[in-house]
């Protein structure tokens, strides 16, 4: 698996700087998720890491699985399988981390997601990117930033600023920060 994630992490590497020679391609870094196929912008990619304990967080909501500790930060870790609807990721050799940075009002979070498996760096073409679903996906719309045409079959581009919106997840700590007071007030 670590020759895997080398491979993949010097891919990502390189298309950094061939992105920067043709803006009409842009490098996505694919993984897949209950068999699913997704891509999310290399620029948002920080680093991919080998699956390792996770210290978990009382009253968070069950797609945070827990945090890590990453060089003294602490970094909330997302299950995408939970936060897409589905049942707990159970980790697997190949499962791993992918640390990603979305924007926050005071500059950028880092956040990591469990991915089952981490498949390779691809650079598609603007022409073969088609806007989301309307309808169909096993996903909220919003999540979808498009839809990358690859051989005759798509991979399902994520929208990280969406799926990991940081203000949406201060909503929903806060809404179970409230509940909980509640339940412990009655």
């Amino acid at each position: 698996m670590a020759a895997q994630q080398k491979e993949t992490l010097d891919q990502f590497q390189g298309s950094e700087k061939q992105q920067e020679k043709d803006s009409s391609v842009s490098d996505f870094l694919t993984f897949s998720v209950d068999e699913e196929l997704f891509a999310i912008e290399i620029m948002k990619v920080k680093e991919i890491l080998e699956y390792s304990a996770l210290t978990s967080v009382p009253l968070m909501p069950p797609f945070i699985r827990g945090v890590i500790n990453l060089r003294g930060s602490v970094v909330p870790v997302v299950d995408l399988k939970v936060r897409f609807g589905g049942d707990k990721n159970i980790p697997t050799k190949r499962t791993c981390f992918v640390i990603v940075e979305v924007p926050t009002d005071n500059g950028h979070q880092e956040i990591g997601i469990v991915v089952d498996t981490v498949s390779e760096v691809l650079s598609i073409s603007s022409d073969n990117i088609e806007p989301p679903p309307s309808f169909g996906a096993k996903i909220r719309a919003d999540f979808i930033q498009g839809m990358g045409k690859l051989n005759g079959s798509f991979v399902i581009i994520l929208c990280v600023d969406k799926v990991l919106s940081v203000e949406e997840l201060a909503d929903i700590n806060g809404f179970v920060s409230q509940n909980s007071k509640v339940s412990a007030n009655a």
